[in-house]
């Protein structure tokens, strides 16, 4: 027979809990070395949709779109080095890595040939161009 046990709330002493908790080393987070976030706005005209994401801190050659029919993924990778040196002894170097993407789907089809894409100033704009509907074709029967 197995016996169950719970651990009791007032087992911990809530003053020895906050005590070790105030005298824990405060972590500073440097918001510019996590992996890029993807924000989006996404409008939508008659022919074509126009999306703007903003992907600060990174190259243009490291950013991915693709268009599957009617879902649109983009992803962006950071690859960052530093290197600190004094006098040719290296002192310090750091390496940042991340990754991130962020996936959508649209109402319509997008013609993936008609579609365009700029990146400036941290900003990616996309510009893509709905597929022309096909007209459904009714088979008679013999």
């Amino acid at each position: 027979m197995n016996e169950l046990r719970l651990n009791e709330l007032l087992e911990l002493d809530p003053m020895d809990v906050a005590f070790r908790n105030f005298l824990r080393p405060w972590r500073t987070v440097d918001l510019t070395e996590r992996a890029p976030q993807i924000r989006i706005d996404l409008s939508e005209t008659d022919d074509q949709y126009a999306v703007k994401a903003e992907i600060p801190g990174v190259r243009k050659e490291d950013i991915d779109v693709r268009i599957d029919g009617d879902q649109v993924t983009i992803s962006a990778e950071v690859k960052k080095e530093k290197e600190e040196k004094d006098d040719g002894r290296l002192l310090r170097s750091e390496r940042q890595y991340g990754y991130a993407s962020r996936s959508f789907t649209l109402a319509c089809d997008v013609d993936e040939g008609k579609a365009d894409a700029k990146y400036e100033n941290g900003v990616l704009q996309l510009k893509l161009p709905k597929k022309a509907a096909t007209a459904s074709k009714r088979l008679s029967i013999g």
